[in-house]
């Protein structure tokens, strides 16, 4: 199953989870916004269509699953599940909230529509394979998607099961790095540098692809080329920016978990209404003009 939204279409969406987001983080005055920013248009993708799931049975086996081993990007995939009707969108007041269901990472104990408990950097590598091995074996034809971070490619863990997904060739796990280039306590190069991720995950036996974090219709293309592509699991390495799109985030270095003002959150939320109503107002002349298509061949048939 592919969505059959237009690129545009997708990057709205993708500037809805951004709002809510923001929202979602507004009500406790701080958190992981630069990792939560740069991952939402890889959401906005695979919750649009590209991803098996249903709202209305969140243990459905038959489902993609997801592992969102970065698990501090978790306010963003909340939002997300609230979007998608996985729970109510009043249980995002919740987050970080003792006794409440959105903790600070994932946890599949606590939130409908979470596959996998995250947030030990490194370890959703192992857990996803894990689901993608269990899953074939069962005889399933679904997807498992994984989201690492760069950062968290330091770890060696990742590369134990680059390895071994490749040996047991896992063509229906599909992998993410977020190269934001950035990490907890720097920029990735300062701290561990990583080098060429792409080339590496391609040395170690993937179907490896590179493309632009924030163009939604760049990532979907990748995510449907992963699904053709035969016995290899496959990494998109996705070049993103720590807290695109959030006026207050992008750019800073210390951006990994910020404390922030009401003022800041109401001028980030204004930049994404504005991006939102210039992608509506391009969505809706692109769609004028291919209803006028018909008409416009019509006329000219008739004038030969």
């Amino acid at each position: 199953m592919s969505s059959n939204k237009t690129a545009t279409q997708l990057q709205i969406a993708a500037e809805g989870i951004r709002l809510v987001t923001l929202h979602t983080l507004a009500g406790f005055g701080s958190g992981h916004i630069g990792g939560a920013m740069s991952i939402v248009e890889t959401l906005a993708v695979l919750y649009s269509g590209e991803l098996r799931c249903d709202p209305e049975n969140p243990d459905w086996p038959d489902r993609d699953r997801l592992v969102m081993s970065k698990g501090h990007a978790g306010p963003a995939l909340y939002a997300t599940l609230a979007l998608k009707g996985f729970f109510p969108r009043e249980m995002l007041t919740e987050l970080n909230q003792g006794g409440g269901h959105l903790p600070s990472h994932c946890d599949r104990t606590k939130t409908p529509g979470i596959d996998m408990t995250t947030g030990s950097l490194g370890q959703g590598m192992s857990t996803a394979i894990g689901i993608a091995l269990g899953q074939r074996m069962n005889g399933s034809d679904s997807y498992t998607y994984l989201v690492l971070g760069d950062g968290e490619c330091d770890e060696g863990q990742v590369w134990e099961g680059a390895l071994f997904a490749a040996h047991n060739k896992l063509d229906h796990l599909i992998a993410f790095v977020d190269r934001n280039g950035q990490q907890l306590d720097g920029y990735v190069k300062n701290v561990l540098d990583t080098g060429d991720l792409a080339e590496k995950f391609r040395a170690f036996g993937w179907f490896t692809q590179e493309v632009d974090g924030h163009d939604c219709g760049a990532i979907q293309a990748a995510v449907q080329a992963a699904k053709e592509h035969e016995g290899e699991p496959c990494m998109i390495v996705l070049h993103t920016v720590k807290g695109y799109g959030c006026t207050f985030a992008e750019g800073i270095e210390a951006n990994h978990h910020m404390s922030f003002t009401e003022e800041q959150i109401e001028e980030a939320t204004a930049a994404v209404y504005a991006r939102i109503e210039k992608l509506s107002a391009a969505e809706n002349a692109a769609e004028a003009q291919e209803a006028d298509a018909p008409a416009a061949d019509a006329a000219e048939e008739e004038a030969e």
